[in-house]
């Protein structure tokens, strides 16, 4: 029921996702008359594969976790949850409210053995591949050891979604120099150092979408900053291009000779296709999707979730903290 979009987007995509992964079944959550009645726009039935869930309650964007928490225990967004903890579910998808959804998964089900935080990670396109960053804004103030966790389970989930053996791990900072950044972050690398994670140094902002590392680990207050500076910047340059290409009859032909390649870069740049943010370090698998996400972009979000059951990604992550942090300490 959430994001800008609510079930004109989630229900669509949801078919779609069906359609393409046979093996997928879905639990539809909220407002039942509102879902059955996409459905039947679609001409889709209920079925075994998919099924509708009643929830009476909606949480908005502007609603405080804190709130959501005590006052609506039967949102969608609770019920989703719930659905986990009791097996019913392997994974939640949602695009509503981030900070909603991280109190409720943390509340419901709660952190792994040796993780006292959650972190939200996604990939972002780069020039030589994509990276995975995190904490992306579920943590604005992260101490050392914080961080140090934020690290194993990017590189735990990086392993796991990229079928890579030892993924590279980097820290944001203000320069690669070691005697660059605050005390935290010199904190952090020094356990990095120490421990048997694939750990290749800093990396400054303007690294972040080079691809040439696999994870970079920052606090959430930084990592969100840069994340929505990125956003806007590519809103800015389509709208710049857009601009150009319409000023005059010769820029509106060169345009009508670019499309093909601005097309390509549009592609490679959109954000829909890089959708679905995890909430790592919890005991069951929950997708943060976009709020702005169209039914494009929440397939990807889905898919994101699929990919985290077959992969396995908690069981992973918590199979393999204890060896980390032992080698840290």
């Amino acid at each position: 029921m959430g994001g800008d979009f609510g079930p004109r987007a989630t229900v669509p995509a949801a078919l779609a996702a069906m359609r393409k992964y046979p093996d997928l079944a879905l639990i539809l959550v909220g407002d039942g008359d509102v879902l059955r009645r996409a459905l039947v726009a679609q001409g889709v039935p209920e079925g075994e594969r998919l099924v509708v869930r009643h929830a009476s309650q909606q949480v908005e964007m502007h609603d405080l976790p804190s709130q959501v928490l005590r006052k609506k225990k039967d949102s969608s967004m609770r019920v989703a949850v719930d659905l986990i903890k009791e097996g019913l579910a392997q994974a939640c998808v949602s695009a509503g409210n981030t900070g909603a959804l991280m109190a409720i998964a943390h509340f419901v089900l709660k952190t792994l053995p040796g993780i006292d935080r959650p972190a939200i990670c996604t990939a972002l396109p780069g020039v030589h591949g994509h990276t995975h960053m995190l904490d992306l804004g579920a943590n604005v103030d992260s101490s050392s050891e914080e961080l140090f966790q934020f690290a194993v389970m990017g590189s735990v989930l990086t392993s796991a979604v990229e079928n890579k053996e030892r993924p590279t791990v980097a820290l944001l900072n203000i320069g690669e120099e070691e005697i660059k950044g605050n005390d935290r972050v010199k904190q952090t690398a020094a356990l990095l150092a120490g421990s048997s994670l694939n750990y290749v140094g800093y990396v400054e902002g303007d690294d972040i979408f080079e691809g040439r590392v696999d994870v970079i680990v920052c606090d959430g207050f930084v990592g969100n900053i840069a994340l929505k500076t990125a956003e806007g910047v590519a809103r800015a340059l389509v709208q710049f291009a857009r601009e150009e290409f319409t000023r005059s009859t010769f820029t509106r032909m060169a345009a009508l000779l670019s499309r093909p390649a601005l097309r390509a870069v549009r592609k490679r740049l959109d954000p829909r296709e890089y959708n679905g943010a995890s909430l790592l370090g919890l005991r069951g698998i929950v997708i943060k999707s976009h709020g702005s996400a169209d039914d494009l972009s929440f397939l990807r979000a889905i898919e994101e979730a699929r990919l985290e059951i077959e992969k396995n990604v908690p069981e992973r992550i918590s199979q393999q903290l204890s060896a980390y942090l032992g080698t840290a300490q």
